[in-house]
């Protein structure tokens, strides 16, 4: 699909599956961990969005999140498995937007793989605090938006665009499905 923008010239439409997928979403998520974690509201005051950093991808494309068994996430994770994570890596790219489907688990081994001493600050007893919950999300899919050469490269063609007049677009963006 080209762009509706008849001034530009490039192919700008990916879509991505498996590893190709995968790759994508390690990428992304690597530019920025932190997401927007959005669950059916029914429990808690953020109508069912709060901020929530990923602390692994793994090898089949599970994303792994620490989180407190008695918060609200948890509530609304039991009532409706269903949840959707928005990302933002950079002001102008990086951004990645996924659905999946959440469980929540209290395998201590996966917690100390996972624990780094910053989440003391929430789980004052640390790595064996009973609190400690985790949340593994699968079944991605979702949506990217990117740019296809870096940041720096994507500056320049906009600056050589606003000089000729021409759209130099260096985005790409496209379906993802793991």
């Amino acid at each position: 699909m080209n762009s509706i923008n008849k001034n530009q010239p490039e192919e700008n439409q990916e879509n991505l599956t498996g590893k190709y997928a995968l790759e994508k979403v390690r990428e992304l998520i690597g530019q920025s961990d932190v997401c927007f974690f959005c669950t059916e509201p029914v429990t808690g005051p953020s109508n069912g969005v709060r901020p929530m950093s990923v602390q692994q991808v793994d090898e089949e494309g599970n994303l792994w999140i620490v989180s407190a068994s008695d918060s609200h996430t948890n509530q609304e994770i039991a009532l409706d498995p269903k949840v959707k994570l928005y990302f933002q890596g950079s002001k102008h790219s990086d951004f990645l937007y996924l659905n999946g489907t959440a469980t929540l688990s209290d395998d201590k081994s996966k917690i100390k793989e996972l624990w780094s001493p910053v989440m003391k600050t929430w789980f004052t007893e640390g790595e064996d605090d009973p609190r400690i919950s985790l949340i593994k999300v699968q079944s991605l899919e979702g949506y990217y938006w990117d740019n296809k050469h870096g940041n720096l490269v994507a500056g320049v063609k906009m600056l050589l665009g606003m000089a000729t007049g021409q759209t130099l677009d260096d985005s790409i963006e496209g379906k993802l499905k793991i």
